[in-house]
C-alpha cells in the first residue's frame, strides 16, 4: 500500500496530531478492541474551521498511518483528497459529539466483545472492581436506535453524553471522550478492563462484593493523584516505545 506522505504538505501541529492519532489506531488493535475496519478514533484539529481526522475506511486498524487518515469537516467533506471513503455512522456518532463537546479533542469508539456484552446487560457496568470506579464517576448511557446513519440520533446523542467521558452504547459498544489522544485512549484502556472483569466476574457464578459508594466521590482527585498529576502522560510515552520497537510505520 503506497500512500504519498502529507508531511511536507499539512501544518507542524496537524502532522503531530496524526501521528498521535495513527498509534492510538495501532494500541487499539495491539490489545484487541478493533472489530476489522468497522470503529473509529476521531481526533480535532486546532483551529476555527471545526475540522478533525477520522481512520480511512477499508484499512485494518494495525495499517493506518499518519499520511492515510482522512481529514473532513463537519458536513464530511473531504478537506484533503484521498482515495478512502469514511464510515458514514462513524462520522454521525464522532461529529456529533464534536459538535456539541468543545473540549472533545479526541473521541474513541469500539466494539470489542467484553464491551458489547456489558452494554447488553440490563444494569449496565456494576461498581465491582476498581477500574469501574473511575468509570462510573463519569458514565452516560444512550439506548440503542439501530446502525447510527440518521441525523435525527445525534441530539440524543449528545443530550446523553452531555459532559461525562465515558459512554455505554446500548447493545453497541463502548465511547470514550478525551480533551487529547492520549487521555482517549487511557479511558477506554480503563473502560475496556472494566467491562472485561465483570464478564469474568459474573461468569464465576459467586455472589458479587460491591464498591461502597462513597469510595467513587472525588474520583477526578483521585485520578490526578495516581498518576503523579500527568494524567494519561504517565502512560503515554512508554506506548508509543512499546509502538516503535514493534513497528514504527504509523509515523509514515
Amino acid at each position: 500500500m503506497n500512500i504519498a506522505s502529507l508531511k511536507e504538505v499539512v501544518s507542524e501541529q496537524e502532522w503531530q496530531l496524526r501521528v498521535e492519532l495513527a498509534a492510538a489506531y495501532r494500541l487499539v488493535a495491539m490489545y484487541g478492541w478493533s472489530d476489522l475496519v468497522f470503529t473509529h478514533i476521531s481526533a480535532r484539529i486546532p483551529g476555527p474551521e471545526h475540522h478533525f481526522l477520522i481512520n480511512p475506511y477499508g484499512l485494518m486498524f494495525d495499517e493506518i498511518t499518519a499520511s492515510s487518515l482522512v481529514k473532513v469537516d463537519h458536513a464530511c467533506n473531504k478537506i484533503i483528497d484521498s482515495p478512502f471513503p469514511v464510515n458514514p455512522a462513524g462520522f454521525v456518532i464522532h461529529s456529533c459529539i464534536h459538535e456539541a463537546r468543545s473540549n472533545a479533542g479526541c473521541v474513541l469508539h469500539t466494539h470489542s466483545r467484553a464491551g458489547v456484552a456489558v452494554s447488553a446487560q440490563k444494569k449496565g457496568v456494576l461498581p465491582i472492581s476498581q477500574q469501574s470506579t473511575f468509570v462510573l464517576s463519569s458514565l452516560a448511557v444512550h439506548d440503542y436506535e439501530g446502525v447510527a446513519l440518521r441525523d435525527e440520533e445525534r441530539p440524543r446523542l449528545q443530550a446523553d453524553l452531555g459532559d461525562k467521558n465515558f459512554l455505554l452504547l446500548r447493545n453497541h459498544g463502548l465511547l470514550t471522550v478525551g480533551p487529547s489522544i492520549p487521555e482517549a485512549w487511557l479511558s477506554m484502556y480503563t473502560f475496556e478492563n472494566t467491562c472485561r472483569i465483570q464478564i469474568d466476574a459474573l461468569a464465576g457464578g459467586g455472589e458479587l462484593t460491591y464498591v461502597d459508594p462513597r469510595i467513587m466521590q472525588g474520583m477526578e482527585k483521585v485520578l490526578k493523584t495516581v498518576t503523579a498529576g500527568q494524567g494519561a502522560g504517565i502512560a503515554w510515552p512508554a506506548l508509543l516505545r512499546r509502538l516503535d520497537r514493534t513497528d514504527p510505520s504509523y509515523k509514515t
